[in-house]
């Protein structure tokens, strides 16, 4: 979406959202309404909006007599989240794989290219995280499950902030990008079952090391 079609508190939530995920706003510190809204140039509206969109996915917390706060990185959260991941991701796939047109693979494959692009650039975590989950979405698409591809989008934001910790401390790029050119192949060659057992493998592999890097942050 271009910027001059987003409303305010998108942009706002947008902004906000990418001080957290990148670290320039760290687990457990305050999001100040007012000093927030004096640094987006913006009235509180739009701030309290935004940071009410940010608890939905997991990101802020409102407490009691001292508003919102980042929230803390969580080794019971990440690996409850990428199990429901693991879960919920490979049914889509189990029912996507037969449906998945050459168009639709292509697309997958130039996401790829994309991703590799991605990861020698500036903002990696950003682009490469944006990508790394449109790629996980567009092989799941010809599921025609929708109900369960929106619960897939929202995990996968919620997930978003450690899968960027995972890209900027543990070279997470090195090892996704052949596990996902693997993927891929197996779903070209309508192989559900490895291709399963690859992604699900996938996922919590990277849970796995994620757990680690929580744990010494």
């Amino acid at each position: 979406m271009s910027l001059e079609f987003k409303t305010r508190t998108q942009v706002v939530l947008e902004e906000i959202r990418n001080r957290i995920l990148s670290g320039k706003i760290k687990a457990g510190e305050p999001l100040r309404q007012a000093a927030l809204a004096e640094d987006l140039n913006v009235s509180r509206i739009p701030i309290r909006e935004a940071l009410l969109q940010l608890e939905a996915e997991g990101l802020v917390v409102f407490e009691p007599h001292k508003g919102a706060t980042v929230t803390e990185l969580s080794t019971t959260q990440v690996m409850e989240l990428f199990e429901l991941r693991a879960l919920l991701e490979t049914e889509l796939l189990r029912l996507a794989i037969p449906k998945l047109t050459e168009a639709q693979l292509a697309e997958s494959e130039h996401i790829l290219r994309q991703m590799t692009l991605a990861y020698q650039m500036v903002d990696t975590s950003g682009s490469w995280s944006e990508l790394n989950k449109r790629f996980h979405l567009s092989l799941y698409l010809a599921a025609e499950r929708p109900m369960m591809f929106e619960i897939v989008q929202n995990l996968n934001k919620n997930t978003d902030r450690y899968i960027r910790l995972h890209l900027l401390l543990a070279g997470g790029v090195t090892k996704s990008d052949p596990e996902h050119l693997t993927l891929l192949t197996l779903c070209r060659q309508k192989n559900v079952e490895q291709a399963c057992i690859w992604l699900r493998q996938h996922i919590l592999g990277a849970a796995s090391e994620i757990i680690e890097l929580v744990k010494q942050q």
